[in-house]
């Protein structure tokens, strides 16, 4: 029961939660399989129930051994949000246990602790673990196609990805990483056939809304507008208000009538709820979602209050962003050139992924059209014209048409 549970996690698989409970179930003293439970379902516990699971786990796993012990604990802090303790922790652990496929579930911590001393940490321990672990782990291999897409290694992100998928065609991991990495060569239709047959085999994996995003940039990416909007709609719930904001925006800057709607007033709600700012990329998105509802008013309050934050990531790169959003639903891309230009390389500090922090240079390209500059539009989106099979979506957002202005209100 257990390897059939932690294969399903290592997978990230749909059946990963209803195995990994039923573990718990037959075996209630594992400490592990408690722990793997509030890892892959914690987000859904309140404070108090996650502490109490991952205090059983410990005390059991302190039983079953040293290892078993630092996994807990490393999970322990992982689900508390504590990147910088997780990523600190792990390296100790690899040092101890190298290549140990099930804490390489958290290697992510580095990422999400937004320095770049972290991310680069992260990286290395990623290549050494898989180095460690040999050319037949797909687990590793899968974590290392993933580093080389957000390294921008692209090539060799595609290559690590497909020899995953043909040791182990069910790995999650690999089929994220190839999503990227088809993202930046504008694989278009041939992209959204794999993710279409992978998704079919199991619907519910935990990353199907996500992957059906990835399928949605590069329907758009081929001028399949009818497609993205389908998926944003169907394949999206209520509660995917950054993925759906994003596809619409950029359907918007391209031209494009969006999808469905999000509701503004659950926009507001969700920036005003406890934690509603916790996450500069979490803000970030929500500011997408007020910028497709043309929310100018409520854009400018957001923008104000990021500049008035403590936090340099806040201050420096989110407000900048959210003013250049609100001046473009103005129609005013001048001013909202001068804001994003004004960044330079900041833009990696607004967190996520590169497929995710790409909407910027969209919003720049089509500003500086708006703002009769076509040819620094052109200079900005080279790389991607002439590298991405596919490209309509880079060709419409360097075509000069009507200011881009979101639609009206609903």
């Amino acid at each position: 029961m257990g390897e059939r549970a932690v294969e399903a996690l290592l997978s990230l698989g749909g059946r990963a939660l209803p195995l990994l409970r039923q573990w718990v179930g037959s075996d209630p003293g594992c400490g592990v399989a408690r722990a793997l439970v509030a890892l892959a379902a914690g987000d859904l516990w309140d404070d108090a129930v996650l502490k109490e699971q991952l205090v059983i786990a410990h005390r059991d796993a302190l039983a079953a051994g040293e290892r078993e012990a630092s996994l807990v604990y490393g999970v322990f802090l992982h689900t508390h949000r504590q990147y910088r303790l997780t990523a600190d922790h792990l390296a100790g652990h690899f040092d101890r246990w190298p290549a140990d496929e099930m804490a390489g579930l958290m290697v992510g911590a580095f990422s999400a602790c937004g320095e770049d001393a972290y991310r680069a940490r992260g990286d290395a321990l990623v290549e050494r673990q898989a180095a460690l672990a040999g050319p037949e782990s797909w687990p590793w291999l899968s974590r290392l196609a993933a580093t080389r897409a957000e390294q921008g290694r692209v090539r060799e992100a595609h290559a690590l990805a497909g020899r995953a998928l043909r040791l182990y065609p069910r790995s999650g991991v690999a089929a994220h990483a190839l999503a990227h990495a088809e993202h930046e060569l504008g694989a278009g239709r041939a992209s959204v056939d794999f993710l279409d047959r992978w998704l079919a085999v199991d619907p519910q994996a935990v990353q199907s809304g996500h992957l059906n995003w990835h399928a949605a940039l590069q329907s758009i990416a081929c001028g399949d507008f009818p497609d993205a909007r389908r998926r944003a709609d169907t394949a999206l719930a209520r509660r995917d208000v950054g993925m759906r904001a994003a596809t619409n925006w950029r359907l918007l800057l391209a031209g494009q009538t969006p999808a469905g709607r999000s509701d503004p007033d659950q926009v507001r709600e969700l920036l005003a709820a406890p934690g509603g700012m916790a996450e500069v990329f979490h803000t970030f998105n929500l500011a997408h979602a007020l910028a497709v509802e043309a929310a100018t008013d409520d854009l400018r309050i957001l923008a104000r209050r990021a500049a008035a934050d403590e936090r340099p990531d806040y201050r420096d790169v989110l407000a900048p962003v959210v003013q250049a959003l609100a001046e473009i639903t103005a129609g005013r891309p001048r001013t909202a050139v001068d804001l994003l230009t004004g960044l330079g390389d900041k833009e990696e500090r607004i967190g996520g992924v590169r497929v995710e922090r790409e909407i910027i240079q969209d919003t720049l390209a089509r500003a500086l059209v708006d703002a009769g500059e076509p040819a620094r539009a052109v200079a900005l989106l080279h790389h991607r014209t002439t590298t991405r099979h596919h490209h309509t979506y880079e060709d419409l957002l360097l075509t000069t048409r009507t200011p881009a202005t979101a639609a009206g209100p609903r």
